[in-house]
C-alpha cells in the first residue's frame, strides 16, 4: 500500500491509488461487508455473515483480506470468527484513470468502478421495485431524479464540492453512533455526474 493511498487523520476518506487495493476490494462480498459495516459496526464474521447472506467462514476470509489491503481493522476483543471489525475508513473514492499514467492503476480503477456501478444499480433497480410498498415515511424521503445543467469545468468542480459540503454536515454521524439522533437511519445517496455529450457517439 502506498503512502499517498489512505487519508492520514482517523477514520478519514480513503483515495484509493494502489492497483493491487483495487482488484481486492473489487469483489461483490467485499463490497457488501464494507455495506453492512457502514450500517452496523462493529461486526464478527458471524455477525456480518447473516447481514450479506454468506458463511461465516466466507465472510472471515474476506474480512481478513480486507484488512490486508487496510478496508477494515480489529476493533478489539474476541479470536477467529468472533474477532468484531470495524472500517478503517468512512468511505472511498477510485479515479477513472490515473493522473501518473500508469496502465496498472487504470485497468484496476476500470475493473472496480465495473462492479460498484454494477452493485449501485442493482440496487437501484430492488428499490424501484418494492418502493409501493414501503411505510409513508420510507417513501417520501426516497427520490428520483434526473437533471441537466450547463456548466464550466471549473463550476462543475465547484459545484462537486458544494454537494460535498452538505455531506460532510453528517460525516460524524457515520463514524459515532452515539451523535445519531433518535430516529436517525442510514440513507443512502448514489450520485452520477458525467457530460452529456461524451454519450454521444465519436465523430470520425
Amino acid at each position: 500500500m502506498s503512502s499517498e493511498d489512505v487519508d492520514v487523520s482517523p477514520r478519514g476518506h480513503r483515495r484509493l491509488t494502489d492497483p493491487k487495493a483495487m482488484r481486492a476490494v473489487a469483489h461483490p462480498t467485499r463490497l457488501a461487508l464494507l455495506e453492512a459495516l457502514a450500517r452496523r459496526e462493529p461486526l464478527t464474521a458471524t455477525e456480518a455473515a447473516q447481514m450479506v447472506g454468506e458463511s461465516p467462514t466466507n465472510c472471515a476470509f474476506h474480512l481478513r483480506t480486507l484488512a490486508k489491503y487496510g478496508f477494515v481493522e480489529e476493533a478489539g476483543g474476541g479470536t477467529g470468527r468472533s474477532r468484531p471489525w470495524r472500517r478503517a475508513h468512512i468511505g472511498f473514492s477510485v479515479e477513472g484513470s490515473d493522473p501518473a499514467g500508469d496502465p496498472e492503476a487504470t485497468i484496476a480503477a476500470a475493473a472496480l468502478s465495473a462492479v460498484l456501478w454494477d452493485s449501485w444499480l442493482e440496487r437501484i433497480r430492488k428499490v424501484a421495485a418494492v418502493r409501493s410498498a414501503f411505510p409513508e415515511h420510507w417513501n417520501k424521503i426516497t427520490s428520483f431524479a434526473e437533471s441537466v445543467f450547463y456548466l464550466t469545468p471549473e463550476e462543475a468542480e465547484s459545484f462537486q464540492a458544494d454537494l460535498n459540503a452538505v455531506f460532510l454536515r453528517y460525516r460524524d454521524r457515520l463514524d459515532d453512533p452515539s451523535l445519531r439522533p433518535e430516529g436517525a437511519v442510514p440513507m443512502e445517496l448514489v450520485q452520477f455526474t458525467f457530460p452529456a455529450d461524451a454519450l454521444r457517439p465519436l465523430e470520425d
